[in-house]
């Protein structure tokens, strides 16, 4: 039963992440960096704080009296962690969902999954969670196989998004992504795939505060909540900065007062956008704590996006107009990933 909540619990977060950026398709007549920030806002400040208060008693007491050179790896982890998610943006405004979530995550769940084990190896005297333990575990050699799976079905998304990007002209390419750039977006999807797994190091750097809350009396579903505070004030840094820097060179600061555009509505969209967005890790948090391997965990929070993100890449007609064989190659990519949660999940069960 541990194994079946941790994988519904990190669907449940893959589920927000994949569809966080919808709400912000209803924003009207702001720029980009406006609505980013905005929702920005909610994800890395108001929402995480909210839940550590509900959660974990007394969190600011464990924050304040954890060593500084714990806060400092996990507050600038979170920062490089803030660039990955800013050219994660922008990578959605190049290739659309589908595609952009395929490759930005391939990299991500990548190094996420794999660079943690591999330090423990290579820098601690830990024995649990270690590469060597993995490889020396059948368990451990069915999870590792799921992550080449993964990325195996990661490979295939991106191999549609090339075919798409042959096919179609750049009339057709734009009705669904209005900026499809194929080429300016693979680039900033390194970028982002790369730093975004910066967050589970992050994780991995803050997780004495974790083990502090358990000791507080902190439900063990919600442990992590509390490193998210200092880890997410990394990524509101590296966020507020660039974002105030285009407001400043685009001349958009009047977009938070402008009275043609309905502000309501895009502060309310901006809100849900970014909450829903941070809820992918407080179920993130949820099912780390239940399967306990940063490997396997990882790897499913990934697919589980990619796999969302994807369907609703194909509900908002992203591959409208390529052909069946296109078509095909882009679900066989999602049923491949699929294909690697399952199998990750018995990795875990072993």
């Amino acid at each position: 039963m541990q194994v079946l909540f941790g994988v519904i619990y990190h669907f449940i977060g893959g589920f927000a992440s994949g569809s966080f950026y919808i709400p912000y398709k209803k924003v009207r007549d702001w720029s980009w960096e406006s609505y980013w920030i905005v929702g920005g806002l909610f994800s890395w400040l108001l929402a995480p704080f909210i839940a550590a208060y509900l959660t974990v008693p007394n969190f600011m007491d464990i924050i304040r009296n954890t060593d500084s050179t714990t806060l400092f790896w996990t507050y600038v982890l979170g920062v490089l962690w803030g660039i990955g998610g800013l050219t994660f943006g922008l990578t959605m405004r190049y290739l659309g969902m589908s595609l952009g979530m395929a490759i930005v995550l391939g990299f991500c769940s990548a190094f996420g999954a794999l660079i943690p084990p591999i330090y423990r190896d290579l820098f601690t005297d830990s024995t649990t969670g270690t590469f060597s333990s993995m490889l020396a575990s059948t368990g451990g050699q069915i999870v590792l196989l799921g992550v080449a799976v993964c990325l195996a079905g990661i490979y295939i998304c991106g191999k549609a998004g090339v075919m798409k990007e042959n096919e179609l002209s750049d009339a057709q390419k734009k009705e669904s992504v209005k900026e499809f750039d194929f080429w300016k977006g693979l680039i900033v999807a390194t970028i982002s795939g790369v730093l975004s797994a910066c967050f589970n190091f992050g994780i991995e750097a803050g997780k004495v505060m974790a083990e502090a809350a358990l000791v507080n009396g902190s439900n063990p579903l919600f442990q992590n909540n509390v490193i998210f505070v200092p880890l997410l004030w990394g990524g509101l840094t590296t966020n507020f900065i660039w974002c105030m820097i285009l407001n400043t060179r685009n001349r958009t600061f009047g977009d938070y007062t402008n009275a043609k555009a309905p502000l309501k509505t895009n502060y309310m969209f901006s809100a849900i956008a970014g909450t829903t967005w941070f809820l992918q890790f407080f179920f993130y948090g949820m099912g780390e704590s239940k399967l306990g391997n940063g490997a396997s965990s990882w790897i499913l929070h990934m697919a589980c996006i990619i796999i969302v993100s994807n369907v609703w890449g194909i509900y908002f007609k992203e591959w409208k107009g390529v052909n069946a064989k296109t078509y095909r190659t882009i679900i066989l990519g999602i049923a491949t990933v699929i294909l690697s949660v399952f199998i990750v999940g018995i990795g875990n069960y072993w």
